[in-house]
């Protein structure tokens, strides 16, 4: 048996907070499922109150809603799908079944894809930061303050915080490491022909 120092083990085993790569995952499945679910239960109780989801026009500067049915309906089946999907990467990861892990893995890659696509959006249009927060309504909290911010000191501020994201998304144990799920088992005997 190959002595291998205590540090290496540990980091060849570990992932995302010091974890190993399984908890790591279910770690990862359950937050995302409790964010989503936290969701869905404000959309739900913004679907019994509607009186609540709505602007008034002149809170818009036009006569469009912030939030009508048809939206209110994509919102919560896209949470729930997103529960469906966090649920079995948890699911995947606590029974050691890696075909349930692919659609969040597919999400995580998506999200990754298009949080790149708005960095890359910022830095080639640095102005469109300042269009959308002038768009916004006007009681939204501390919109005053972000528009006397300087633009590209508020471009800095979303690039630093996107490349924060990416560079956590990014971070991700080597797939030798990831697959060890304990100590290298000896090959099989060589095949014999009789």
């Amino acid at each position: 048996m190959k002595m291998v120092a205590p540090w290496t083990r540990f980091y060849s085993n570990s992932c995302c907070l010091c974890c190993h790569v399984r908890t790591g995952t279910i770690l990862l499945g359950v937050s995302y499922l409790v964010i989503n679910a936290v969701v869905l239960l404000i959309l739900l109780s913004s679907l019994a109150d509607p009186g609540q989801r709505h602007f008034s026009s002149s809170e818009l500067g036009g006569d469009l809603e912030f939030m009508d049915d048809a939206n209110m309906c994509i919102a919560i089946a896209i949470s729930l799908l997103m529960i469906l999907i966090c649920a079995m990467a948890t699911y995947g990861a606590y029974k050691r079944r890696a075909a349930w892990i692919v659609p969040f893995f597919c999400y995580q890659i998506f999200d990754f894809a298009l949080s790149a696509l708005v960095a890359i959006t910022v830095l080639v249009y640095p102005n469109s930061i300042q269009e959308y927060i002038r768009q916004l309504p006007p009681n939204f909290p501390y919109k005053e303050d972000a528009m006397s911010v300087n633009s590209t000191c508020l471009v800095l501020v979303v690039l630093l915080f996107i490349s924060i994201l990416l560079a956590f998304k990014v971070l991700l144990p080597p797939y030798d490491d990831a697959t060890v799920t304990g100590a290298a088992k000896e090959p099989p005997p060589p095949y014999v022909s009789a």
